[in-house]
């Protein structure tokens, strides 16, 4: 398995959050545990552009060639920017699932409160393999 960056957070449904320390706006992605589940992703659809989000709704969905898994948001918000290139390309997920392979951009309204730091989220997959 991947290794699980320290510098995000991550939820129980396997998405990462970036930039919580930054400011108000949070990237979000899938981990590359989920990714590595999921197989060979082929589809991916992300919530529009200026849509709001609550933390823990189904705000889209990953297609491989497995199965469909939903994407929830991890943190509530109003979405600012979409990766056009994963719409494009969704084998970024599989390839680069921290990197080019992010999904979209979140304004967030507040903290949340239920993320998961990377060491808890190393027992949870573990505890799941």
């Amino acid at each position: 398995m991947s290794s699980i960056p320290d510098e995000l957070s991550y939820t129980k449904e396997h998405e990462w959050v970036a930039g919580l320390d930054d400011g108000l706006t949070v990237t979000v992605g899938i981990t590359a545990y989920a990714a590595e589940q999921l197989g060979d992703v082929v589809y991916v659809q992300v919530p529009e552009v200026g849509a709001s989000v609550a933390a823990g709704d189904a705000v889209g969905e990953v297609e491989s060639t497995k199965s469909v898994s939903d994407i929830f948001a991890p943190v509530g918000g109003e979405v600012v920017e979409i990766n056009p290139a994963v719409v494009d390309d969704p084998s970024l997920v599989n390839s680069d699932p921290y990197g080019e392979g992010w999904l979209f951009r979140v304004r967030i309204e507040e903290e949340p409160e239920d993320l998961l730091s990377s060491a808890e989220y190393g027992a949870l997959t573990a505890a799941e393999s």
